[in-house]
């Protein structure tokens, strides 16, 4: 059944909507769907990933068993595979009893040193939903985040990309502040920027500093 659906997605015979309705219907399709993030034809890989960053955050129950999975697709060839997988993970962190999450924090936070700006703009991104999930890590992240500054750049990560992830940094900040420790450590994280020659960051950082000082 998920092989005769991949061959539909692959020639567009079958949309992604359509496959994610196929599969709420039927959960043991998850399977050989997940598997597909390993295609070697982008379409179905993609898509699949796809569909299942979606319905990881409706129905995070019933991907959740499949954590392992999702864990090892972070060291996958494809870099939007690698994206993908970040979501996902962020989103079944909400479940997450057995703490899978928690056993690979540091390789999740890895990616904060990456060389290409979106991914390490996906974990900064993905980190507020996390704090809130497991708030018993907010001080691990909080460190994480506060690193962004010291990024070291890339011909795929400029200093005005380190400005777009410092935004993000601020965001997942503002999500979870009230719960944090280290308050002050974001503040003079969040203070530097409030100058900043970049419009959106400044805008962002004034706000925060309104907000919660």
């Amino acid at each position: 059944m998920a092989e005769d659906l991949l061959k539909k997605l692959g020639n567009k015979t079958i949309t992604k909507e359509g496959l994610a309705q196929k599969i709420t219907k039927d959960f043991k399709l998850l399977p050989g769907i997940i598997n597909a993030m390993d295609s070697n034809k982008a379409a179905i890989r993609y898509g699949c990933g796809k569909v299942l960053m979606e319905l990881s955050e409706k129905y995070p129950d019933e991907l959740y068993p499949y954590m392992d999975d999702f864990i090892k697709f972070l060291d996958s060839k494809y870099r939007i595979i690698t994206w993908q997988a970040m979501a996902i993970i962020a989103n079944l962190t909400c479940v997450d009893k057995k703490k899978k999450f928690d056993a690979n924090f540091e390789k999740y936070y890895s990616f904060i040193n990456d060389e290409y700006m979106v991914t390490v703009a996906n974990v900064v991104g993905h980190s507020g939903k996390i704090a809130l999930a497991k708030p018993e890590l907010i001080p691990k992240i909080t460190e994480k985040l506060l690193l962004v500054e010291k990024l070291k750049t890339t011909p795929h990560l400029t200093t005005e990309c380190k400005l777009v992830i410092a935004q993000s940094a601020i965001g997942s900040f503002d999500m979870f502040f009230d719960k944090a420790i280290q308050k002050q450590k974001i503040i003079s994280f969040v203070r530097k920027y409030s100058n900043s020659t970049r419009k959106p960051l400044k805008t962002q950082a004034e706000e925060f500093l309104k907000k919660w000082t």
